[in-house]
């Protein structure tokens, strides 16, 4: 363990000054200073007028009226200063670059749709069939491009033992890493297809019929799941964070042939380029995090937190480490299930004895703290802790 993180010093160390690591770096100080200046306008124009605060449903919990009129849709600055330090500083003609561009762009779309219909019409917003609807749109799209586009592709080196050059052999794009217990036995790679072909062999070639549905649950879910823990000061913003330096790094990891090999990660090739979003979407992350902790300053809105969502699917399917996602996500996925228990539990009980009951004092979990009597700074201090614990653990899982 200790040798492993002596080679992830070295990498950092080792990576040439015109790589695209150093282009990363310039585009997270770019995207963070752009944020960071957009935020302040946004709060100081907010002050000055009152007039763009999203208003907040009682839901009988402590401290909420203190955040009536605070500035909501903070998650336009988000995708605007993303996307610019992205369009400078990566090559935008990369597939896996236009499908992050894309899935920001459409999430980002919803959730402006949401955040407006709440602001001007409805508190509720968008209904829930009209979200989940798009988001499969979204994931429909994912998965054709990861299935069908020539250019994606994961590729193995060979020496040819002749004239000792190396020879590219091309495998198809159905491979992903599922960490530790299936390691022991196809060093960390599954493919899709052998979900069919263990049936029948001629099976493989309609391996989309399952690849596919897969990617719609993975971005269905985990765009409302980082939408859902957007309820207290911090925590979206915080443990996305988190996240995102770990997707960053698994990318730079997966980009190189030589560091991928040592860490027994599928390499990718062109994948390179998606570190320069990740860098922008980290450093506009933290800029609003600055912002956002308790007392929040500024909201992201839907806006914010569904793009946050669908691009951290994406990123971990572009990575094939799609399967991590219940880990490394695992507070999103924990928040998700409460609200999904929460409610199918009240509808049996009604429907069996004529009450419903809850299971949690209120739902989505953080709720169920704060009903308890947890301050929600304490909340996000703890929820922090676990997500740090959390992508700790995925990369030791990945690499042993």
């Amino acid at each position: 363990m200790i040798n492993y993180f002596k080679y992830l010093i070295f990498i950092f160390f080792s990576i040439n000054i015109n790589s695209v690591f150093y282009r990363a770096i310039i585009a997270f100080f770019l995207s963070f200073s752009i944020a960071f200046i957009l935020y302040q306008k946004i709060i100081y124009w907010n002050q000055k007028n009152s007039i763009i605060g999203e208003k907040i449903r009682d839901l009988g919990l402590f401290g909420q009226k203190k955040k009536e009129g605070i500035p909501t849709m903070g998650g336009l600055v988000i995708i605007f200063s993303t996307l610019i330090p992205t369009i400078f500083f990566s090559t935008l003609n990369n597939v896996y670059v236009l499908m992050l561009i894309m899935t920001t762009l459409y999430m980002g779309s919803i959730g402006f749709i949401d955040d407006y219909i709440k602001i001007k019409h409805n508190k509720k917003g968008l209904s829930i069939m009209g979200k989940i609807l798009s988001q499969i749109l979204l994931g429909i799209l994912i998965g054709i491009t990861m299935y069908f586009n020539t250019n994606i592709s994961i590729q193995k080196q060979k020496i040819k033992s002749k004239n000792l050059h190396f020879l590219k052999e091309k495998e198809d794009g159905f491979n992903t890493s599922i960490p530790f217990f299936y390691s022991i036995y196809h060093n960390n790679k599954f493919n899709y297809a052998s979900l069919l072909s263990w049936c029948n062999k001629e099976w493989k070639k309609y391996t989309w019929i399952v690849f596919i549905p897969i990617v719609i649950i993975i971005i269905t879910f985990f765009s409302n799941g980082a939408n859902l823990t957007d309820g207290i000061d911090g925590l979206t913003a915080g443990i996305s964070s988190i996240i995102f330096s770990t997707l960053s790094l698994l990318s730079i990891i997966s980009s190189n042939k030589t560091y991928s090999s040592y860490f027994h990660f599928i390499y990718i090739p062109h994948i390179e380029e998606i570190i320069i979003f990740s860098f922008s979407f980290l450093g506009t992350l933290i800029s609003f995090l600055w912002y956002n902790t308790y007392p929040a300053q500024i909201f992201m809105g839907d806006t914010g937190s569904l793009t946050i969502g669908g691009v951290i699917a994406t990123l971990a399917i572009i990575n094939r480490k799609e399967c991590i996602l219940p880990i490394l996500c695992g507070i999103f996925f924990i928040e998700n299930i409460s609200v999904i228990i929460q409610v199918l539990y009240f509808k049996y009980t009604k429907k069996k004895y004529g009450i419903g009951k809850r299971i949690f004092l209120m739902a989505p979990l953080h709720h169920h703290f704060q009903k308890l009597g947890y301050h929600e700074n304490k909340i996000f201090n703890r929820f922090i802790i676990i997500q740090i614990i959390l992508s700790m653990l995925v990369f030791i899982l990945l690499i042993i």
